[in-house]
C-alpha cells in the first residue's frame, strides 16, 4: 500500500477544481483510493507525460481530466488536477 501525500498548493487546487466539478467528487475518491492500493491499475491509465512534465506521473480522473503526481519510494504526491492543456 502506497502513503498519500497532499500538500498545501494541491489541497487548493483540488478544492477549487472539485468545486468547479461537483460530480466528479466520487470519481476523484475513487481515484485517490486505487492509487493508494495500486498507482499501476490498468484503469487509472498511469502514463509518463511528456514535455516539461517528465519527471512526473499521470493518472486519469476521466478521458479530459488527469491527476499530475510523484511517486517516491511508497508515497505518491499528488501535484495538481484538471483538463490536459492545464496541467501539462
Amino acid at each position: 500500500m502506497f502513503e498519500m501525500i497532499r500538500d498545501d498548493k494541491f489541497i487548493k487546487s483540488a478544492k477549487k477544481f472539485l468545486k468547479k466539478h461537483p460530480n466528479l467528487v466520487d470519481k476523484f475518491k475513487q481515484v485517490v483510493q486505487k492509487l493508494e492500493n495500486d498507482p499501476f491499475e490498468p484503469s487509472l491509465k498511469f502514463h509518463k507525460p511528456q514535455g516539461n512534465l517528465e519527471k512526473f506521473h499521470a493518472v486519469c480522473l476521466t478521458y479530459e481530466y488527469c491527476v499530475i503526481l510523484v511517486i517516491v519510494n511508497k508515497q505518491i504526491i499528488l501535484v495538481d488536477i484538471g483538463t490536459h492543456d492545464d496541467v501539462y
